[in-house]
Order: C-alpha cells, then sequence, then structure tokens
C-alpha cells in the first residue's frame, strides 16, 4: 500500500507507482500529447490533477521517467464512486498490464477504502479500453453496465465521438 508520496518498486519492470506532486504536471501533459488518440488538457488542468486529485490519482515512473499516470476524483454526492478521469500509458510500457495495475493501485489506497464503484467514460470503438474495464470488473468480481452519457451530437456538436458511463460495482473482493 502507498503512503503519502513514498515510493514503492513493484515489478521486475523497476517500477515506481506513487502519488503525483505538482512536478508531474508538465511530464503529464507530454505523455498525454504524445499518446493520440486521448485528449489532451492544459498543463494547468494536469497540474490540479496532480495536486489536487493526488489521494485519487497515480503516476508510475520507470527509471526517473513519467511512463504511467490516472487521474480521477470522488464525484460530489457520490463518496461511494470513483470516477477515473483518464489512463494513459507510455508506448514503451503497453501491453504490460501497467493500466490495471494502475487502478488497484488506486482503488486499493486507505484513502479509497469507502469506494464500491468505478466510473469512467469510453468511446464505443475504443476496444482496447473496455477490455481493461472488462478485466478490472472480473478481478472486483464486479457487475459492469453502461450507457450513453454524452452525446456526438448534442454534447459534443459533432466534433467528438459519443461517450459511453460505463459503472463498475459493487465490488465484492
Amino acid at each position: 500500500m502507498l503512503k503519502s508520496n513514498q515510493e514503492t518498486p513493484t515489478d521486475a519492470l523497476n517500477l515506481v507507482f506513487r502519488k503525483p506532486t505538482a512536478e508531474d504536471g508538465f511530464p503529464l501533459n507530454q505523455l498525454v500529447e504524445n499518446s493520440p488518440p486521448l485528449d489532451p488538457n492544459s498543463v494547468y488542468c494536469n497540474l490540479l490533477q496532480c495536486t489536487h486529485f493526488a489521494d485519487t490519482s497515480v503516476a508510475v515512473e520507470e527509471d526517473g521517467k513519467l511512463v504511467g499516470f490516472i487521474s480521477g476524483y470522488v464525484p460530489p454526492g457520490k463518496p461511494d464512486t470513483y470516477f477515473l478521469w483518464q489512463v494513459v500509458v507510455d508506448s514503451s510500457q503497453r501491453g504490460r498490464g501497467l493500466a490495471k495495475k494502475m487502478m488497484h493501485a488506486i482503488i486499493d489506497r486507505p484513502e479509497c477504502a469507502a469506494l464500491t464503484h468505478l466510473e469512467t467514460t469510453i468511446t464505443p470503438d475504443n476496444e482496447a479500453s473496455w477490455a481493461l474495464f472488462r478485466s478490472f470488473a472480473r478481478d472486483k468480481g464486479a457487475e459492469l453496465k453502461h450507457d450513453i452519457w454524452f452525446d456526438k451530437d448534442k454534447h459534443f456538436y459533432g466534433h467528438h465521438d459519443s461517450e459511453a458511463l460505463l459503472r463498475i460495482g459493487p465490488f465484492t473482493s
């Protein structure tokens, strides 16, 4: 389990999982920009993710380089739910299960002990993300439900694919 910003080596890949800090804001911005088709945020937004949401986000580094990041938060009015905002994995780490390890690292934190559900949004055609969240739901012994939340035409005015709200829970393991 992670404590404060204590660094914890986790596997033979020499990866360190830790809570983010403000110093991760700019590298996070660069990692997302280098990971299409993810929607980049401003550096300022990434700084807020790394500070305001540090307890519910995770930074992963290898040899001092940021190679993975999940940002998320507990939405107002939903104290039992973790909303996963964005997952990014550097191309050098893909195919190694890092995204799911990061999800477990957050959900298993003492600060997140009250969480029983995970929500996120995914475009209908993002097969890799669907597979990741189905696998996570199996790991947690939880049901997975989804429905369109943000519509391509109604909410994005045709400039972005629809986003399905995916809900996993309650967790049983």
